[in-house]
């Protein structure tokens, strides 16, 4: 991020990709509520860290009482998700039409490097983009 984000070289989009069933929805879903109140990426990075055990709706409040958010705003927007669910089923559809399938998965200049992988898988594919686009090869 500090490396290719901060000096305009990377831009990160994010899709929601909820393969795993309904907990998985209700997760990608509740990213969704975190954002509206400015805190997806820190509910994001408390999911990542908090898998085991699943999702249940206790544990997504749990999770958002942690990340600093209204957590009576957010149970209203998870009692009510229909203007997130449809967001996340279309990035969902949309991964499936790419041939993805689980994460992490990430595309680099149309480049799909799926699963974990060494930084510097990374860093090459972000520099073969680079160069790419500067004109070179």
């Amino acid at each position: 991020m500090e490396e290719y984000v901060e000096d305009g070289t990377l831009r990160v989009e994010w899709r929601d990709f909820p393969y795993l069933g309904q907990e998985s929805l209700n997760a990608a879903v509740a990213a969704r509520a975190a954002q509206e109140q400015g805190k997806f990426w820190e509910y994001h990075e408390l999911l990542y860290r908090n898998q085991s055990g699943g999702f249940s709706v206790e544990k997504l409040l749990g999770l958002a009482d942690e990340a600093g958010l209204d957590v009576e705003r957010f149970e209203e927007d998870l009692s009510s998700p229909d203007r997130y669910t449809q967001v996340v089923a279309e990035d969902f559809r949309e991964g499936q039409e790419r041939g993805i399938s689980g994460t992490p998965t990430f595309v680099i200049n149309g480049q799909v490097i799926a699963g974990l992988q060494p930084v510097e898988v990374y860093e090459d594919a972000i520099e073969r983009a680079k160069r790419e686009a500067e004109g070179g090869s």
